[in-house]
C-alpha cells in the first residue's frame, strides 16, 4: 500500500511519526500493532484497516 502511493519507507515513517526502523519492523511482521496504530496507518494509506489484514499474495 505504502509502494503504490510512492511512499518511501522514511517518508511514511515520518508522515506517521514513528522512527523508520520501527516502521520496518513493523512491514516486517516483527511488531505488533495497536488497533490505533493500525487505524493511523489505514488513515494515511487512505485505506479500510480491515484492508491491511488480509493475505498478501
Amino acid at each position: 500500500w505504502r509502494h503504490a502511493r510512492g511512499l518511501s519507507q522514511e517518508a511514511f515513517a515520518e508522515v506517521l511519526g514513528v522512527h523508520r526502523t520501527y516502521m520496518g519492523g513493523v512491514e516486517r511482521g516483527e511488531r505488533n500493532l495497536t488497533l490505533r496504530s493500525l487505524e493511523r496507518i489505514a488513515e494515511v494509506l487512505e485505506v479500510d484497516p480491515r484492508k491491511l489484514l488480509e493475505p498478501v499474495g
